[in-house]
């Protein structure tokens, strides 16, 4: 049976497990999965004993993603563009292949949902991994505009710096006056009840809320959302799910329906 797990720290509220083991079951694939706790400074260590031990293929959520990029012998194009890497796979040869499925499960996720994402006005909010991992997924939907702000503009800058023009650089207070299509928050603040600094008059009845959190309540951040009036928002659940199908997808050539998945899943938050 081939062994998979998904490592981090902390670990214990991960649904990955659940997901998997979900897809496995509709698919008809026989596998493992797990959650392994790994202490920061011994990343490399746990997993290459994992794949020593015959492991197939891993998911890597914080604090490593970026320790995982460093690690991969070889990187898609993908996860080079994001500069981390969410999902590892052994290779007949003994080599561990580094990939990045956060954006593509992102815009898989928005589609699903009917956003229209070609000739839209985009702000992604933050700077860190998240944001960079969706950026390559988001551009290639063809908007007509994508701005990434950040509380240091500098940390923006460079995020834009590195796909040549393609995207625009902000900080929140020079977001006074504008006006999006769709806004993603792809910090983490609004799940420790913390929201971005944000302009009066970003969001109107016409502005799409996607915040990349999720909770068995809404989250802080469309809370917030929703007294600006917006009204039509969502959560980052579909983006966990769809992201957890293309590493499934990687790993065994077989591509699972998540509909199903994210309404289990769903049912089991608010249970």
């Amino acid at each position: 049976m081939e062994r998979y797990a998904v490592v981090g720290n902390p670990i214990g509220h991960s649904k990955s497990p659940d997901i998997h083991r979900l897809f496995a079951t509709q698919t008809g694939q026989v596998l493992s999965y797990d959650k392994m706790l790994v202490e920061p400074g011994t990343f490399a260590e746990e997993v290459s004993a994992f794949f020593a031990l015959g492991g197939s293929g891993l998911n890597v959520t914080l604090p490593f993603k970026e320790e995982a990029f460093g690690y991969a012998d070889e990187l898609t194009e993908r996860a080079r563009i994001a500069g981390a890497v969410n999902t590892l796979m052994s290779r007949p040869d003994g080599t561990v292949l580094g990939d990045n499925t956060d954006g593509a499960g992102l815009v898989a996720d928005l589609l699903a949902q009917g956003w229209e994402l070609a000739g839209s006005r985009i702000l992604l909010l933050g700077a860190g991994g998240a944001a960079r991992g969706a950026i390559q997924p988001l551009l290639l939907q063809n908007p007509v505009r994508l701005v990434i702000a950040n509380r240091t503009l500098d940390k923006a800058q460079s995020i834009a710096a590195a796909f040549a023009g393609r995207i625009e650089a902000s900080d929140y207070a020079a977001l006074t006056g504008q006006s999006f299509d769709l806004v993603i928050n792809a910090t983490s603040a609004s799940l420790g009840g913390e929201l971005p600094p944000l302009p009066a008059g970003l969001v109107t009845p016409e502005t799409g809320i996607y915040d990349m959190m999720y909770s068995a309540e809404p989250t802080a951040f469309l809370r917030w959302a929703k007294d600006q009036g917006a009204v039509r928002f969502a959560d980052g659940l579909g983006m966990l799910v769809e992201q957890a199908a293309e590493a499934f997808y990687l790993w065994r050539g077989v591509r699972p329906q998540t509909i199903p998945v994210i309404e289990a899943l769903r049912a089991q938050l608010k249970s």
